[in-house]
């Protein structure tokens, strides 16, 4: 890591983004309980999936089309070099 980077790992949730008013949760208060926790963590997933965007019918089929066809792609690669190193193989310890 470079010098400023264990600095704006540190800052990252820090001081700069929150308003002047607010209260620093790490040094005033309590951090809560195990059950407040627990369903500040969940209300923080549900709030996260509610961003999430589904993809339409048509573009998840174009999704899914690119998908299969890069795998094919890559399983004629792989092969074609398989069957290449295995005949070079063969070519030079014999058989």
């Amino acid at each position: 890591m470079s010098e400023t980077a264990p600095a704006a790992a540190s800052d990252a949730g820090g001081s700069a983004a929150r308003p002047s008013g607010s209260k620093d949760t790490r040094k005033g208060e309590s951090r809560g309980g195990l059950f407040a926790r627990i369903a500040l963590f969940v209300r923080q997933v549900v709030a996260e999936l509610k961003k999430v965007v589904r993809p339409t019918r048509s573009e998840l089929i174009t999704y899914t089309s690119v998908v299969l066809v890069f795998v094919a792609v890559v399983m004629a690669f792989v092969t074609v070099v398989d069957l290449g190193i295995g005949k070079l193989t063969f070519w030079v310890f014999g058989g």
